[in-house]
């Protein structure tokens, strides 16, 4: 056809009689039918060509002479005719009915209805494709695409012989390049670069003269931070079409590397920034609630939206909205959010910033949850605030969005999360005048005027009450400040007692140093409103809130809760409920609470006061700390049954929960992992130093998957050096070899290994089991790294000795699949190749999956280098499996990165390249070495790929990161260099 799409024809639908089976046909792949789910037979090769040749023919008729020439071109068989009759005899009995015809001395398929075909369906998902992209749908574009493309199953019309069959086949196979062509050129419109380099790098390997290919490959490049290979793919491409065909690349591709010369500002973001398909539609709506009773305020609701709803034609409106504690920030804040959402139909952000406490929320975090809430996939979020910043910029534009910033800290906590883009707004509550924000609106909220207080005043006791003791209530919204925080608190209490009445409630606030406390500025002003709620409190509802306010977590558990009170779940389930209702306790979700910030610091002030004995407040922290750490140990033993580390812990006192399998386990770590690790550091106090220590390293998943591989370092640190302090040298060596395996992880190995040979060094002293084990299986690991195999050797016999010395059958696994790569890396293959087997046997008797795959990963490491690729892919595939379904994302991509390895040794530099572009881009275990690595190894698959501009490019970013580190990889990089330098 003209367009250069494929047709087929429209077929007729089967009449009333047909088969509730119905026929399909399969060609974008082997030539297959099936009735329903049951594969039918069809043939020999020149059958199914016949066959093939039959569906093709846009429901006409095919005449013998065609057929042949179809299936035998030039040179037909002498008996070719009776050969067609015989495969359409035998098609015509394994087909329905009235399916195959005969006509005119010919034959033709007829009968078949909608979606019969495979070819057909994908000709219908291309239009539609099409016209959505036409409409300015991407999203349901690049979907509908993706769903045509997942039709063929291999080559096209595969093992089946004949010219016409061949001509289909280039046909189709073009044809699937254009629509895969068109789904990328959509990836990079949606913002999808660094997931496209992948799929790029190997479709460029396979179609090297295909310019369209290489063209978006180095816009992924470019917009991906990485120009200098973006340019190396155009060098690259030159040569080639030189030295292949003689030509220059077309105008479009040397235009492209103008523009990435320039650094075109037209080229740095895409023209619709969304992540991932699904995402086209997304628009959050994260606004609290705001309150039924609102009161007031008039002036600053009319100013402020006047100024959010200016964000059309602006570059950004932001109104900063200050004041102290307590005098509605949030509440105004919300209340306005919501007037306005009309005039931002893309959706509204929320966070609170948690600025008033002593742990801020890191604006990086914050970006990689406003990214989640606009639709940008995990894997497309950067590490760096600047980059997640830049990302975030780009997502908004074009869009209107309102981002309401609470509780900020100060300025420089806001910059990187205000949009920048024409359309949207931000509106910012803090405790501090932010006058370093530029351009801001800045409001300074004051309390409440005497009619405004007294309004919500009534509002939540009731207008029959007020109106009968108005004085009264004049006297307690006075003695209140006028503060609305206070004001709700003491009408709430007021209103849930319905014998008192106001004026008692106006004698309970007559004493002169409450009123004066609520009369100062500041946070005396708010303790006087809390002090009115808390003292109308129950005393077990008192004695919760105290106990529950010293713990730092930015939430924590009913479990949790319960724990740290002493009291079965029900009853502090109870307990919360009432304090929530007084708002003394905000639900975050279902199950989970918080404390305002103020209110945390004022009930800890309670607990001081008022807490009896004054040991209780220990004894409800050790408490909660028995809770993380008897939870903790369950999610370690489930993760590694047999492993004797939970049998070397302190003992806990809390028998903690019970969980349905590894997942449900796996789940609880990662959403108690904030507070958990406040906990510890909390706990870093002789009396509980220990247990602390111990409840690190069981929750070292928490490292190792990468989800709070910084936050957990930082608290490594802070027990390492509270142990050393206190010259406690058990829990210091525990904690030096916890912290030096979270160093090897982010490639810092000097730093690692100074701390696990502080540890050994101590334990010669202590002989903890644990430690004598641990310490020489990381010292091994960390000297593989650092290519020192021999002194890799003697740390991993020590730790196998250690390990069955205290009869660790895990291990000792692990130290056995560790002492096999030593093994590998000096030669000795048979040898290194027999560990690893037995490492992967004790694992499978064990049941371990997740320490299985790490067997199964040193296994294939092992195997690669004694030259057994294909067995070697088995086991990092089978490895690959497991950490993938574990969540273990660093564990993945270095994975990928030898599967890599391996594929470029059997000589397959397109897979190699490939898999090392999925290593880069999800990050691996050894942090800038490893990815140093991985871009050495994608420039080894790229030059045999005949991209060596390219690969040169990946070389100088591996070298830059060789040097800093002062890597002795660097030599071997430096030598790949040197010839093409000379060149």
């Amino acid at each position: 056809m003209d367009d250069g799409v494929p047709r087929v024809p429209e077929q007729r639908r089967p009449g009333s009689g047909a088969r509730p089976a119905a026929l399909r046909f399969g060609l974008l792949g082997p030539v297959r039918a099936w009735r329903g789910e049951e594969p039918l037979t069809t043939g020999s090769p020149q059958q199914r060509a016949l066959l093939a040749a039959l569906l093709l023919r846009e429901g006409r008729t095919a005449t013998a002479a065609e057929l042949i020439d179809a299936l035998w071109g030039e040179e037909p068989p002498s008996q070719a005719l009776a050969a067609v009759r015989t495969y359409a005899s035998r098609l015509r009995k394994a087909l329905d009915p009235g399916v195959l015809v005969s006509e005119s001395g010919g034959y033709a398929i007829r009968s078949l209805g909608e979606g019969t075909l495979d070819l057909a369906v994908a000709q219908d998902l291309a239009a539609r494709a099409e016209k959505a992209r036409g409409a300015g749908d991407l999203g349901q574009a690049r979907e509908t695409l993706d769903r045509a493309l997942a039709l063929w199953d291999g080559e096209t019309l595969a093992g089946v012989p004949g010219p016409y069959a061949e001509a289909q086949r280039v046909r189709l196979e073009e044809w699937r390049l254009q629509l895969l062509e068109s789904r990328l050129d959509m990836d990079l419109e949606q913002g999808c670069h660094a997931e496209a380099v992948s799929e790029l790098t190997a479709l460029t390997a396979a179609h090297p003269l295909r310019e369209r290919l290489r063209e978006l490959l180095m816009l992924a490049l470019y917009r991906s931070g990485r120009q200098a290979e973006a340019l190396a793919v155009y060098a690259d491409t030159r040569r080639l079409l030189a030295e292949e065909l003689g030509v220059d690349p077309r105008p479009g591709l040397r235009d492209l590397q103008q523009r990435i010369l320039r650094a075109d500002p037209g080229l740095a973001e895409p023209s619709a920034p969304i992540a991932d398909p699904a995402a086209a539609a997304v628009r959050p709506a994260q606004l609290p609630a705001t309150v039924p009773d609102f009161t007031g305020r008039s002036s600053f609701v009319a100013e402020l939206g006047e100024v959010l709803t200016s964000a059309e034609g602006r570059v950004m409106a932001v109104s900063a909205l200050a004041g102290i504690g307590g005098v509605g920030k949030t509440t105004l804040a919300v209340h306005v959010a919501h007037q306005v959402r009309p005039a931002f139909p893309d959706g509204q952000l929320y966070v609170d910033l948690q600025g008033a406490g002593t742990r801020a929320a890191e604006p990086e975090t914050v970006l990689g949850f406003f990214l989640r809430a606009l639709g940008t996939a995990d894997s497309a979020i950067p590490d760096s605030l600047e980059e997640r910043a830049a990302l975030y910029r780009s997502v908004l534009d074009g869009r209107r969005v309102l981002v309401l910033l609470d509780n900020a800290r100060d300025a420089a906590q806001v910059r990187p999360l205000l949009p920048g883009t024409e359309g949207c707004a931000a509106l910012v509550t803090s405790r501090v005048r932010m006058v370093d924000l530029a351009g801001a609106h800045l409001v300074d909220l004051d309390v409440m005027s005497p009619d405004e207080a007294l309004s919500l005043f009534t509002k939540i006791v009731g207008e029959e009450r007020v109106a009968a003791e108005r004085e009264a209530a004049l006297d307690v919204v006075a003695a209140c400040g006028f503060l609305p925080l206070a004001i709700r608190i003491a009408a709430s209490r007021l209103a849930a007692r319905r014998t008192w009445t106001v004026s008692v409630l106006a004698a309970k606030l007559a004493d002169e140093r409450r009123r004066l406390d609520e009369l100062q500025a500041g946070d005396l002003a708010v303790k006087a409103t809390f002090e009115l709620g808390y003292g109308q409190l129950e005393l077990a509802q008192a004695r919760a809130f105290r106990l529950l306010g010293l713990a730092d977590g930015p939430d924590m558990s009913l479990a949790a809760a319960a724990a740290m009170l002493d009291l079965p779940v029900d009853e502090t389930e109870d307990l919360l409920e009432a304090l929530v209702d007084t708002s003394l306790l905000e639900s975050a979700a279902p199950g989970r609470y918080r404390f305002h910030d103020l209110v945390r610091l004022y009930a800890r002030a309670c607990a001081e006061r008022d807490e009896q004995p004054p040991s209780e407040r220990e004894a409800a922290m050790s408490r909660l700390l028995d809770f993380y750490l008897a939870n903790a140990a369950e999610v370690y033993a489930l993760e590694r049954p047999g492993d004797r580390t939970v049998a070397h812990l302190e003992k806990s006192r809390c028998s903690g929960q019970e969980f349905t399998d590894a997942a449900d386990a796996l789940d609880w770590l990662h959403a108690e992992a904030e507070p958990l690790l406040a906990c510890v550091q909390q706990s870093l106090k002789p009396a509980t130093l220990r247990r602390a220590v111990d409840l690190l390293l069981a929750t070292i998943d928490l490292a190792e998957s990468g989800a709070g591989s910084l936050r957990y370092e930082r608290t490594a640190v802070a027990a390492r050096d509270a142990a050393a302090a206190q010259d406690d040298a058990h829990a210091e060596m525990r904690a030096r070899i916890t912290l030096a395996q979270v160093l090897s992880q982010g490639g810092r190995f000097e730093d690692a290994e100074r701390e696990a040979k502080h540890a050994d060094l101590l334990n010669e002293a202590a002989d903890d089991p644990w430690t004598s084990s641990t310490a020489p299986n990381q010292l091994g690991i960390i000297a593989i790294c650092r290519s020192l195999y021999a002194d890799a050797e003697g740390y991993f016999i020590r730790a196998i000795d250690a390990f069955r010395a205290d009869e660790n059958k895990p291990g000792e696994a692990s130290a056995v699949c560790n002492l096999s790569r030593a093994l590998a890396s000096m030669g000795r293959s048979a040898h290194a190749v027999d560990l690893a087997q037995q490492g992967i046997r004790i694992y499978d008797e064990l049941g371990l999956s997740v320490r299985l795959a790490n067997a199964r990963y040193a296994s294939g490491i092992v195997l690669t280098q004694a030259g057994r690729l294909p067995e070697a892919l088995e086991q990092l595939g089978r490895a690959l499996h497991i950490f993938t379904d574990s969540r273990q994302r660093l564990w993945e991509g270095t994975t990928h990165f030898r599967i890599a390895q391996v594929h470029l040794a059997a000589r397959r530099p397109a897979q190699a390249a490939q898999h090392a572009e999925q290593a880069l881009a999800i990050g691996c275990i050894g942090g800038d070495w490893m990815r140093a690595n991985a871009l050495t190894l994608l420039g080894k698959a790229l030059e045999t790929l005949g991209q060596p501009d390219r690969a040169r490019a990946c070389w100088r970013d591996a070298l830059g990161i060789y040097d800093t580190a002062g890597s002795s990889e660097a030599t071997e990089v430096r030598g790949l260099l040197s010839p093409l330098s000379a060149a």
